[in-house]
């Protein structure tokens, strides 16, 4: 599972989800919150990948790490992924996994107490496909989407306390040449696994079995409910409710599509879904802790739009937040520092992360920090 930023930690999950909607998380999720404070980036850069890593100040301004960036050991791409979730925190926070799309492999870093990374020993292994492009892991649990012509699929691993990755058997699930895998993810309680297929405009769904398999819904892959579905999200508070954008219905006509989820995985529409937001090509998604916003970046018109959620998941639009940068592909993924306070943009055009606090469902911009000589930032993690 992406941990914080994907999903709350384990021990908080069943006291977040019980809380539904509610506007604070108290007590010690609060606790747990203020002390968390790292931001990891894969600067997907040639040759040699390197994760950035940051640490968070007071009012969420990012000061690069000592050592930073960190050799991850494989090879990116030098260009952008198209795809969310290209890097993560494992659920127990000692491990950052990031994806190698140039050299078709996947890292594994530790975290150092004060947030630097070391490499693995034998941290880097094959993919189990060409071109990685988004990973998902919860409790031990690791599934990659794996896309280019010839071996597009998802393919399971298992991550050792020691921080090894080893191939589940049997987990490898071939998809078309053309599906164009873009995100893969868990829910909060690593029941299901979702995955978006961007090119052929469809849903995977998944409920996962005791032996880490995954078995498709009945009716899987769904139909997107606009075309290019993206990023995805499950709701921190509410494991069964899925939200999608839809990236490629054109100028202006960007949605966001909601789902409730079977526990057999089989989705079905929330409401009027989707949801418009009248901007262009929602791309990246994040849901504040509370489960109460979303926010949507829009990758063609360089804008955040802001949902408020609904009990039983029904979006509406708040209004849309420009992005100060409109340089080439001025905003792409995005992700909530842990105390929710802050909401971090990566601004791949200028190859900085921007910062925008947060109050309740308002994005403020507060400034950007660089990212390291070279990098082509592919992905988000916060721990």
């Amino acid at each position: 599972m992406r941990y914080l930023s994907r999903k709350l930690p384990r021990t908080l999950v069943a006291g977040v989800v019980a809380l539904g909607a509610a506007s604070v998380v108290p007590g010690v999720a609060a606790a747990h919150f203020e002390r968390a404070g790292h931001v990891y980036v894969n600067d997907n850069t040639t040759g040699m990948n390197t994760v950035a890593g940051f640490a968070r100040g007071a009012h969420g301004h990012l000061t690069p790490l000592q050592g930073s960036p960190f050799v991850a050991g494989g090879s990116g791409t030098g260009a952008g992924l198209a795809s969310q979730g290209a890097i993560q925190v494992s659920s127990d926070g000692h491990f950052v996994i990031a994806v190698d799309a140039g050299s078709n492999e996947i890292s594994v870093l530790r975290i150092k107490r004060n947030g630097e990374l070391e490499q693995v020993p034998h941290g880097v292994v094959p993919s189990g496909g060409p071109r990685p492009v988004s990973v998902a892991e919860n409790d031990g649990l690791v599934y990659v989407a794996n896309t280019g012509a010839g071996g597009s699929n998802y393919t399971g691993f298992r991550l050792s306390p020691s921080g090894r990755l080893r191939p589940l058997p049997a987990s490898t699930i071939s998809l078309p040449d053309d599906a164009q895998p873009g995100d893969v993810l868990f829910n909060a309680t690593g029941t299901n696994v979702i995955g978006a297929r961007v090119n052929t405009s469809q849903i995977d769904s998944f409920s996962v079995g005791p032996g880490g398999l995954l078995t498709a819904a009945p009716g899987s892959p769904f139909a997107a409910q606009a075309p290019g579905p993206f990023g995805s999200e499950f709701r921190p508070t509410d494991p069964r409710q899925l939200f999608v954008t839809n990236a490629h219905a054109g100028t202006g006509n960007g949605t966001v599509s909601a789902f409730n989820v079977g526990i057999d995985g089989t989705l079905a529409s929330i409401g009027s879904s989707p949801f418009a937001d009248y901007q262009t090509a929602p791309c990246w998604v994040e849901i504040t802790h509370d489960g109460a916003y979303l926010f949507a970046v829009n990758t063609g018109s360089s804008a955040i739009s802001r949902y408020a959620i609904a009990p039983d998941g029904a979006l509406r639009l708040l209004g849309s937040t420009t992005v100060s940068n409109q340089a080439g592909i001025g905003a792409v993924d995005a992700r909530l520092s842990s105390d929710g306070g802050t909401l971090y943009v990566d601004e791949s055009g200028v190859a900085a992360i921007g910062e925008f606090a947060v109050d309740g469902g308002n994005l403020t911009e507060q400034g950007a920090v660089p990212l390291p000589a070279g990098a082509t930032p592919a992905g988000l993690a916060v721990r």
